[in-house]
């Protein structure tokens, strides 16, 4: 039987850090259109869908969404497990692949290669790469939300909380080195992430990809400098969330 599969992008207005994010605008178009167009790419996915929240200031990211020519979805403010799971849902979705509105350099390659390893195992953990994506069928998140019973789990968190869990988890192999982690800050939190991401794409052509970037940034290394100091900041926010589980 034919596994439905979708390409999930989470994304919403409402961040701390560096307000509406999302739909800051780098030469005429929004910084999640960015992360859209390449999804748009994909080998395998049957459907692409923009999962953000029922709050009144997501009503734009729907809208661009629209706009795209993909689905959204709107559900949890806070919990995104919750929120994939109400899109699964909707659309009748088996397998699905992650992919975060504040990855603006996101490459599709990498999901698919996830849609690829999937197979016979329940989640496939492509964690610490230049950017985190997971490939994860249904009954898994099902599963998961279960034990969870309402507690909340950030995505980056999963790996780690489903160590105790008897689920077929496959570690992303073949991995080629441009998805590699690097020491390039390349997630949107903060206003110099945003100066970042501004100064790289000014430089692009139309349609760049991720290799383009890597090249690009390989020659103007100075850029890299704009944000990178920031890194430290982020893990240990991520590693005060993880402690909190």
């Amino acid at each position: 039987m034919k596994k439905n599969k979708a390409i999930f992008i989470t994304v919403r207005t409402g961040s701390t850090r560096l307000p509406n994010k999302s739909i800051l605008k780098i030469k005429d178009k929004y910084t999640i259109e960015y992360v859209i167009d390449s999804v748009k790419k994909s080998k395998y996915t049957d459907k692409i869908v923009l999962c953000t929240t029922t709050l009144d200031g997501d009503n734009i990211l729907c809208d661009i969404a629209g706009k795209n020519g993909i689905d959204y979805f709107r559900g949890s403010v806070e919990n995104k497990l919750e929120r994939w799971n109400g899109a699964c849902k909707k659309f009748n979705i088996d397998v699905f692949v992650t992919a975060d509105g504040d990855d603006l350099f996101y490459d599709v390659g990498l999901a698919d290669l996830c849609f690829e390893q999937i197979g016979d195992n329940d989640f496939v953990d492509g964690q610490g790469l230049y950017n985190d994506v997971y490939g994860i069928k249904v009954e898994t998140l099902e599963t998961i939300l279960g034990i969870l019973d309402g507690r909340t789990v950030e995505p980056h968190d999963m790996v780690n909380f489903l160590k105790d869990i008897s689920l077929k988890v496959k570690k992303l192999t073949d991995v080629p080195d441009l998805y590699k982690k690097k020491d390039i800050r390349m997630t949107l939190d903060y206003e110099d992430d945003f100066i970042f991401f501004k100064n790289v794409i000014s430089n692009m052509e139309e349609n760049f990809s991720l290799n383009d970037v890597i090249n690009y940034l390989d020659e103007n290394k100075d850029f890299i400098d704009i944000n990178y100091h920031l890194e430290e900041e982020w893990k240990e926010n991520q590693k005060k969330e993880l402690d909190q589980i």
